[in-house]
């Protein structure tokens, strides 16, 4: 636009180009810039007056201009309105900019003469979408992991589900390496300042698996030299991405030198280590990988895989936990079941026990066998109500309980009165089911009582398996009493069987078929007897549910004169280990 063209112009009309926030060109048939508000000068970051005969290529290569939109609407003379996007010589931090425009043709009697445009800057808007639409994918990917990670209290289950899911929603390859825990020997500092951790958990894309193998295998200890991504990492605290690195570069970041030919033989060119903390305490780490034409990995990756990477580290750091927990109270209620009191000699007597699987804390499951000076043995078997240490310990309340009162009161109904009363009014100790047999091998008969408890079976000479009757009462600690005792034959040849309800229950099912199907099954006794106890129980545990939903203990016992198994010498054996005894 000459400055007399401009000068012809209406001073209000001046004055709105000159002032409007708006950038405005004019550009002629060729694409060559008339005129620029200053707006739109500060806009490209060039003067207004070194616009004059340039075209948009020429002043801003950096920029997406669409020229081939302009020519239509020079053609046509429909307007039209077009983002464009790219950087202008204006310096910015911003990694692209966003513009959109309106552009109109311009005409003298009735030709075309060239156009004008109306420019607005629109990155804050296009980077609030952005970042929207970046927040609804991540929401969306956390919905998703809450249903796939984290599904078991078992940390390397946990740590398969969170590099199963990573493939192929952020990585080509992704493994996850947990720090030992501190007292094992794998957790001291190697001589050069390196780690070693455990790796926990690879995974890959199908076409890839072959080659991540040569990475490495699950559950095997890594060593990491001290300039390696994942030592700094865990020191930081902060994710690390290595985009298109060098052979030298790569050779201080990964692992040890010896495996940047791996690297590329595997074509892998971009990594991310996201470090793996929950409540303050380090777990371990996450290494992402992109191979062949995989786009290399960005800070929205980094943000993505850091809120998988927390979500997934609570769930870590609480199977730990629970680790350590359930480890503690299984040492505990196999050191006090370890001693249960021996019977007479006229009695065998053998025991089980099984924790539960990695779903539940280990429950209060006990058994006990106190010889009578009256020449009777004394069998108990119970179960504390809860799991965790809590139970473990009551149990050996109970446990103690049960021997001084057995030599106190001579009938199993009296007994579990005496408990029941003991439990509810003087300790308030938890509920516990429980189940009494005083065995009279010498009379052939027993005489039994039930507080809650699952009732007594017989094992026939043949192997059928049936329940004995029993009218169980409500359990110990209640202060409700109630208990009513029975008697029944022990023939000789005929096994007694105490369990607790690990050993039928399943959830969902109603507790009469749970039973049934234990008598309906025939437990093989190599043609009656004498039977090795040791092998019946066996074939009882073979039956059981698995994984096991609660914690069975079993309790076996047969008149002296069938044929003890192996380490019982015709008195109490078959122990949980260290005591003569198997645990499946």
């Amino acid at each position: 636009m000459t400055d007399g063209q401009w000068e012809q112009l209406p001073m209000s009309f001046r004055q709105l180009l000159e002032g409007t926030p708006a950038g405005v060109g004019v550009l002629d048939t060729s694409l060559r810039y008339l005129y620029v508000n200053p707006t739109l000068a500060r806009m490209n970051g060039v003067p207004a007056e070194a616009h004059i005969g340039h075209t948009i290529a020429e002043l801003l290569p950096g920029i997406d201009a669409r020229e081939e939109v302009l020519r239509a609407v020079i053609a046509d003379g429909r307007p039209r309105e077009v983002t464009s996007s790219g950087h202008t010589q204006a310096s910015s931090p911003l990694s692209r900019r966003y513009w959109h425009g309106a552009y109109h043709r311009l005409e003298q009697d009735g030709r075309p003469i060239g156009l004008v445009g109306i420019v607005l800057e629109v990155t804050a808007s296009r980077q609030q979408q952005h970042e929207l639409e970046q927040t609804r994918s991540r929401l969306a990917l956390l919905d998703a992991a809450a249903t796939r990670i984290g599904t078991t209290l078992d940390m390397d289950i946990t740590c398969g589900e969170l590099a199963d899911f990573l493939v192929p929603q952020l990585a080509d390859i992704a493994t996850v390496e947990v720090l030992p825990h501190p007292d094992s020997s794998h957790a001291r500092r190697r001589s050069d300042g390196g780690l070693r951790l455990r790796r926990a958990a690879m995974a890959a894309r199908p076409e890839l698996l072959d080659s991540a193998r040569v990475l490495g295998t699950r559950g095997e200890y890594v060593d990491y030299q001290p300039s390696s991504a994942i030592p700094r990492c865990l020191a930081s605290g902060q994710s690390i991405i290595d985009n298109r690195l060098s052979d030298d570069e790569l050779g201080l970041s990964a692992p040890n030198t010896d495996r940047v030919a791996i690297y590329r033989e595997i074509g892998i060119h971009s990594g991310m280590i996201v470090p793996l903390a929950a409540r303050g305490h380090r777990v371990g780490t996450v290494t992402l990988m992109r191979v062949g034409e995989s786009p290399m990995f960005s800070q929205d990756d980094a943000v993505a895989a850091e809120d998988l990477a927390r979500r997934a580290a609570i769930s870590l750091d609480n199977a730990r936990r629970y680790t350590r927990e359930h480890t503690v109270a299984v040492d505990l209620q196999r050191a006090l079941l370890a001693e249960p009191g021996a019977p007479h000699p006229d009695l065998t007597v053998s025991f089980r026990y099984r924790p539960a699987g990695t779903s539940a804390l280990v429950g209060g499951d006990w058994y006990e066998t106190v010889a009578l000076p009256d020449g009777r043995t004394l069998l108990a078997i119970g179960d504390v109500m809860g799991h965790g240490l809590e139970a473990a310990a009551e149990m050996s309340h109970y446990q103690a309980m049960l021997r001084a009162m057995a030599l106190m009161e001579p009938a199993a109904d009296l007994l579990l009165r005496r408990m029941d009363d003991l439990a509810s009014r003087v300790h308030e100790y938890r509920p516990a089911t429980c189940l009494v047999v005083f065995a009279d091998p010498a009379r052939g008969e027993c005489s039994y009582a039930s507080a809650g408890h699952l009732p007594p079976a017989v094992v026939r000479p043949d192997g059928a398996v049936e329940l004995m009757p029993v009218e169980p009462g409500p359990p110990l600690g209640t202060g409700m009493g109630g208990y009513r005792a029975r008697t029944a034959e022990l023939p000789y040849g005929h096994t007694l069987l105490l369990f607790t309800d690990g050993l039928v229950e399943r959830r969902g099912e109603d507790i009469d078929r749970s039973l049934s199907r234990l008598t309906d099954h025939r437990l093989p006794l190599d043609d009656g007897p004498p039977v090795l106890l040791d092998d019946l129980l066996d074939a009882v545990l073979a039956g059981a549910p698995r994984p096991a939903e609660d914690d069975i203990a079993l309790l076996a016992a047969t008149t002296a004169a069938a044929r003890p198994g192996p380490g019982h010498g015709g008195t109490a054996g078959g122990r949980i280990p260290g005591n003569g005894g198997r645990q499946p």
